[in-house]
């Protein structure tokens, strides 16, 4: 059964879309439907669903917002760096001249020395607190004194942190804390696009509202000058006292004055909408919209109320960026934690040197007998240690905190969403009930109508039974409104209004806190 511009009911728990849904990331938006291209001159013809593809591929602020998730995914990079290799060497070179007296001769002896020096070695940090190196280096030293001397070595360094900075945790938790940002910034790019459709489909349907209200209006100043027509002949044939024609001149000024107010509705509401669609075109401002669905109630069969607060719990963008800030609290700890223990670190060289008097032969050396070794165990541990407790008891505080925001956060939703499907339910009663009030000033104006022609009534009471109507008729489709929007509302606040509407994007996986994380 058709419930409108497409089916508004997808079940108390949205299915996934499919895989060539419309996608909300850092690529470009690629929809599953094509939409309007239309020349930059002409009118845009847009229907709902057309107008919610044209704001996820067109709309400025989803745009800028759709960098978050890329930017602050350079911030993970940033903490995996930490653990590249990194790649160091140096040429260094010296040259001396000086003059020495001999001992057995007495003579002064001239000398001339230069040395020149090269290293290249590369180094890692590992996650476990362990830094290796490996490093060669080669030495000559040149004298008018001796002959010439190189000196090749090779080397291997081992650091291991034994306390403060050692194990996976403690050292991969900045980087998980950075994925969790990222996961952030992706939840929160989520409740901005679910935020961008509502209000363009309320916008479109305000646009319809803002449109018919001046067909309304219209219809009705015509019902007025009509009916100032007959006024004035029955006034001529003296039925009719004169001072009657001014309640009918009187009417038809005032609703000339609420078609002023309804046409300026509708080109302010065309404007926000044109804002948020922003179809290309070389004079965004003055292009026509079209807009070709029409309101119709929907046959929307609800469930229950805890249906929808259990999918809100679930699905909620902000409430599962509030758990994602509880697992990064974890995270905070487990660094604070760690930086109460004392910096005991070891440190173990080891090294082979060959000599001779080039540069090829002293490479050959290496495989002698000469080594050299050593190590070192060093410690640090400020007294009191009083910064470290402080940034511990900060971490275990903001944890506590984060976990009760998550709780009042839930219970702020579970309001949202009750309210909203109270508000749903309102709605959809209104518009019945509209309806019966617009039939019953439909008859009650038939009905002055034709008292007037009879001459048992007066125009103000004929004009005040066509303001009534207007009012009635106007609240009728003001109704239909109020109620797609109110469906529109609660499936926003409940974080299902995406999945509805069949769009991927980031941020889809509810984030559950009952799972221990393993850092």
């Amino acid at each position: 059964m058709k419930t409108g511009p497409y089916d508004d009911y997808i079940g108390p728990v949205p299915q996934p879309p499919t895989t060539d849904a419309p996608k909300i990331g850092t690529k470009p938006f690629q929809p599953d439907a094509t939409p309007p291209k239309p020349t930059p001159e002409g009118p845009i013809e847009v229907t709902i669903e057309n107008a919610i593809l044209l704001a996820l591929e067109n709309n400025r602020s989803l745009h800028v917002e759709r960098f978050n998730p890329s930017i602050q995914h350079t911030f993970e990079e940033q903490e995996r760096a930490v653990f590249d290799p990194e790649i160091t060497g140096g040429l260094s070179g010296t040259r001396e001249r000086s003059e020495t007296r001999s001992r057995t001769t007495g003579k002064i002896t001239e000398d001339r020395t230069s040395e020149t020096g090269s290293e290249l070695g590369i180094s890692q940090f590992f996650p476990t607190g362990t830094e290796v190196g490996v490093d060669l280096s080669t030495d000559r030293t040149w004298s008018d004194l001796y002959s010439d001397q190189h000196a090749t070595r090779a080397g291997l360094s081992v650091t291991q942190a034994l306390l403060r900075g050692v194990g996976l945790k403690a050292n991969l938790a900045s980087l998980r804390q950075a994925r969790l940002d990222t996961l952030d910034s992706q939840y929160e790019l989520h409740g901005f696009a679910e935020s961008l459709i509502a209000l363009v489909e309320e916008t479109y349907w305000d646009c319809i509202l803002a449109q018919r209200q001046i067909e309304i209006v219209t219809v009705s100043l015509k019902l007025a000058e009509q009916q100032l027509s007959e006024t004035e002949e029955r006034v001529k044939i003296g039925k009719l006292a004169e001072i009657e024609l001014a309640a009918a001149q009187a009417e038809i000024a005032s609703r000339r004055v609420n078609l002023i107010n309804a046409r300026n509705t509708l080109a302010t509401t065309r404007l926000r909408l044109l804002q948020l669609l922003n179809p290309p075109s070389t004079n965004l401002w003055d292009r026509e919209i079209i807009l070709q669905d029409q309101p119709a109630v929907p046959d929307v069969r609800l469930d229950g109320v805890e249906s929808h607060v259990e999918v809100a719990l679930r699905m909620r963008p902000d409430l599962n960026q509030a758990r994602l800030e509880v697992q990064r609290g974890d995270l905070e700890i487990i660094k604070t934690k760690n930086g109460l223990l004392p910096v005991l670190d070891l440190f173990i060289t080891l090294g082979k040197t060959g000599y001779a008097d080039s540069f090829g032969r002293s490479v050959s050396d290496l495989d002698g007998k000469g080594y050299d070794i050593s190590g070192e165990i060093s410690l640090a541990y400020p007294l009191r240690n009083r910064d470290a407790k402080a940034r511990h008891r900060r971490s275990t505080l903001n944890r506590s905190q984060a976990m009760e925001a998550v709780d009042n956060l839930a219970q702020l939703v579970q309001v949202d969403v009750r309210a909203a499907y109270i508000e749903v339910q309102r709605a959809k009663e209104q518009v019945a009930a509209t309806a019966v009030a617009r039939k019953l000033q439909e008859e009650k104006l038939r009905a002055e109508t034709e008292k007037f022609r009879v001459g048992r009534s007066t125009t103000l009471l004929v004009a005040a039974a066509q303001r009534d109507l207007v009012v009635s008729q106007i609240s009728e489709i003001q109704a239909v409104m109020d109620y797609l929007k109110a469906l529109v509302n609660l499936y926003r606040l409940e974080g299902s209004l995406l999945e509805r509407r069949g769009i991927s994007a980031p941020g889809r996986e509810p984030v559950d806190l009952s799972i221990q994380r393993k850092w």
